[in-house]
């Protein structure tokens, strides 16, 4: 029997911590030394140049990266205190309180209502239903532009409205956290825009890390950035975190010159 995770009446101001966490694939060190406090009810950004292990570790703050064989991990990551990685733990619980949302919209080929309802319905949900997906898809600014075509397919959406739908399906699932990979990539600026405003009101009740390749995104949307780089190795290149503070201090004084470098766009 899997034990069950800590409530969040539980929380401290600290919700996710890594500690000393080492991650790899196989005999590939990916990512070393992480050790960082996500605070609670805050935007984080992670930021930084490709393979620097931005969204690795953000997959481990849900236990996503359990699904690839070769991944093992050393360190600890917690939650409200409690280790995530313990036997005991049940990975599908960790997903259910620590929510995803991906690069690309990914809506299910199914009607906008259903999207909403479909992850509470495998979790025996017993509330109304109907006010349930009304408050997810408000929670996520849709609700106006989709109530009069809830029975339509989610994937008729335009792109932006597609990723909204994909938060609002997040937080039906009533989270604690909410992980974003990159959720603007593929929209356009305008779509850019919504979501970024979206996040302001939503960190009212969650918790959220958002990796971005867009600086000025985290400039302008996060409370605290951590900017990850990556080095070479005799073993092949390896990702850490070069400095982490609050967004204005990564931007405007931080304390590494490759910080500066890359904030400032003279990083090569």
């Amino acid at each position: 029997m899997t034990a069950q995770l800590k409530s969040p009446a539980q929380m401290t101001n600290t919700v996710l911590q890594a500690e000393n966490l080492n991650i790899y694939y196989g005999k590939f060190h990916a990512v070393r030394d992480v050790t960082l406090a996500v605070p609670k009810n805050a935007i984080t950004a992670f930021i930084g140049p490709s393979g620097c292990g931005k969204s690795t570790v953000l997959r481990c703050f849900n236990r996503l990266n359990d699904l690839i064989k070769s991944f093992s991990l050393r360190g600890q990551v917690f939650y409200h205190g409690q280790d995530l990685y313990a036997p005991e733990v049940d990975p599908v619980e960790v997903r259910r309180r620590i929510g995803m949302v991906f690069q690309k919209p990914n809506p299910f080929p199914k009607s906008i209502y259903d999207n909403i309802a479909f992850g509470p319905r495998l979790v025996g949900y017993k509330g109304n239903m109907n006010q349930l997906v009304e408050q997810s898809l408000r929670g996520a600014a849709l609700w106006d532009e989709v109530k009069d075509k809830l029975k339509e397919s989610g994937t008729a959406l335009s792109g932006g409205q597609q990723q909204r739908l994909c938060i609002a399906r997040t937080i039906a699932m009533q989270p604690d956290v909410i992980l974003m990979d990159e959720p603007c990539s593929a929209l356009d600026p305008i779509s850019t825009l919504k979501v970024e405003d979206l996040l302001q009101e939503l960190k009212e009740q969650f918790t959220i890390i958002i990796v971005t390749h867009n600086m000025q995104q985290a400039s302008r949307a996060s409370d605290y950035t951590a900017f990850f780089n990556v080095e070479a190795t005799p073993q092949g290149r390896v990702g850490h975190v070069v400095e982490y503070d609050r967004t204005e201090m990564i931007f405007q004084n931080p304390k590494e010159q490759a910080t500066q470098a890359y904030v400032s766009g003279r990083f090569g």
